[in-house]
Parts: C-alpha cells; sequence; structure tokens
C-alpha cells in the first residue's frame, strides 16, 4: 500500500461559521498524519472568495483509489459537520503527494 497526499478543492456557496469549520476540521484529523504534518500542509485551507482545500492523506493501492476514497472521507465528513452538500461542491481531486514504502 501507498501513503497519498490528496488536495480535494471546493466552493462553500454561503458562508462557514467558525463552528462548522472546527467542526470539519474535526473530523478531517484523523487523516492528517506523518507526511502531511513533516512537510507543514495544512488540513484545510479556506479563502476569502469561499474557495477551499482540504489536504488528507489516504492508504490505497493506486491514484485512482486515492482519490475516491479522499473525496468520500471530505463528503462524510462535511456532512457529519452539518455542511450541506449542496453548500460545498467538490472539484476533481488531485494527488499531492506521495510515500511508498516498498
Amino acid at each position: 500500500m501507498t501513503t497519498f497526499v490528496i488536495t480535494v478543492p471546493g466552493t462553500f456557496t454561503s458562508d462557514i461559521s467558525d463552528s462548522e469549520r472546527a467542526a470539519l476540521e474535526r473530523e478531517l484529523a484523523p487523516q492528517h498524519t506523518d507526511v502531511s504534518e513533516s512537510e507543514g500542509v495544512n488540513l484545510l485551507t479556506l479563502n476569502e472568495d469561499g474557495t477551499f482545500a482540504v489536504r488528507l492523506e489516504v492508504e490505497a493501492a493506486d491514484r485512482y483509489e486515492a482519490k475516491l476514497d479522499a473525496t468520500r472521507l471530505v463528503s462524510a465528513a462535511l456532512r457529519e459537520a452539518g455542511i450541506a452538500e449542496a453548500d460545498a461542491p467538490l472539484a476533481p481531486p488531485a494527488v499531492t503527494g506521495i510515500d511508498s514504502d516498498l
């Protein structure tokens, strides 16, 4: 298995509260581990225009599965934080880091 750092971009269509942001970061925290922390990668970047990027780590056999897993994780975290899918549409994810133990 390979550890991938995946960036999942999106846009909040309405303002996100501080409590919603904190809840989202809590939900995503388990996916922000050794590789991303050692590289100084921010878990969640929120821009003034409502765009955002979530960077998290997933273990997967390949890039395709890593992107799918990351998108599922971000979608679930948004729901758990009380943010409706329509209020935070996601864009296609990108692989931004790889750590292979082969």
